[in-house]
């Protein structure tokens, strides 16, 4: 028989998963709030600290770095969000002649080996796709500013009770003081590693790829620039998603040393701006594996549009964390029996 202790435990356990499961499908568009939250708090918890040693009020600091991360990190990503999405329609319409230049290339080597590809590749169906997802990768703006709003509101409450939220966290999650000293330790350097170091070789490596494109004549370099800065945030893609289609256009156009000019360039020279940041910059942050990176990609971007790129890697690094304390936590008395 049963215990009935053990079935009302059972029972009670089995109203948590589902409500939690109901709340959080409730919550998931709007959970990049949250990481929004915990990421410019971990940012800016060494400048709330000092002004709160300077004499400031927790409510006048908190305000102050809430504006400051307001103009130089919301806005500055919002435009790029609002540029990517007024700039869709220039997307697809490149992704067309990409696309059709491609099939130029492949129509000289149908010719050379007497075999049909081109008829597979369906112009339209492309354009049709990369339009959709390219949608949901700008994000609806409603979802937007309701995920600000909760960030916001998270962060003035971190900021102004930093110690409730923390003996809070402590006494509802089920680890003990020394792991939940680790979950904090992690936290902050992934924050670190995903919202500095990411975006860092990111931009640096758009903005060197914007150099060789001006310097060959590239047409639209800004737009191919922002490509290479997207692209340069996933893993075993890099700065090749902008470099690969202006090396096929420039082929189809005739223009044979622009277009090897520019593939050479992305290769060598933009390639090698990655390794250099990483080692002079980046070893002072947490470098991420790379398959965490992918992954996280894969996860946020269909889940927080634009900033999963940085969102989605941190969500995964914080799930194997989470994975590593409960093992930690637990396994010791699985090893002991």
């Amino acid at each position: 028989m049963i215990d009935p202790k053990i079935i009302r435990q059972f029972f009670i356990l089995l109203l948590i998963i589902l409500i939690g499961g109901l709340i959080f499908s409730e919550v998931a568009p709007y959970l990049s709030g949250v990481l929004g939250a915990i990421t410019i708090y971990e940012l800016l918890k060494k400048p709330m600290k000092k002004l709160l040693a300077k004499g400031w009020h927790p409510n006048l600091a908190a305000v102050f770095l809430m504006l400051t991360s307001f103009f130089a990190i919301l806005i500055p990503v919002s435009g790029a969000i609002l540029m990517l999405g007024n700039r869709i329609g220039k997307a697809v319409k490149n992704s067309e002649r990409v696309v059709n230049a491609f099939k130029t290339q492949v129509g000289n080597l149908e010719t050379r080996f007497n075999y049909d590809f081109t008829s597979k590749i369906d112009v339209s169906a492309i354009s049709g796709w990369l339009s959709n997802n390219l949608q949901k990768f700008a994000g609806s703006t409603f979802t937007v500013v309701i995920a600000i709003g909760i960030m916001y509101f998270l962060l003035f409450y971190m900021f102004t009770n930093r110690n409730q939220v923390r003996e809070t966290l402590f006494e509802y999650l089920p680890i003990s003081k020394e792991n939940f000293k680790i979950l904090g330790d992690e936290i902050h350097q992934m924050v670190r590693a995903n919202a500095l170091g990411i975006p860092l070789v990111a931009i640096a490596q758009g903005f060197v790829a914007l150099i060789g494109f001006l310097i060959f004549g590239i047409e639209n370099p800004f737009f191919w620039a922002v490509i290479v800065t997207i692209g340069s945030m996933i893993p075993f893609v890099g700065n090749l998603l902008g470099t690969i289609p202006v090396f096929i256009l420039a082929l189809s156009n005739g223009s044979t040393f622009q277009a090897w000019g520019v593939l050479l360039y992305g290769i060598i020279i933009v390639g090698a701006t990655d390794n250099i940041i990483r080692l002079f910059v980046l070893k002072k942050l947490d470098n991420v594996h790379p398959l965490i990176t992918l992954f996280g990609v894969i996860v946020g971007v269909p889940l927080f549009g634009f900033v999963g790129l940085i969102f989605g890697p941190l969500l995964v690094s914080l799930f194997i964390v989470i994975i590593r304390i409960y093992k930690k936590e637990y396994g010791r008395q699985d090893d002991k029996t």
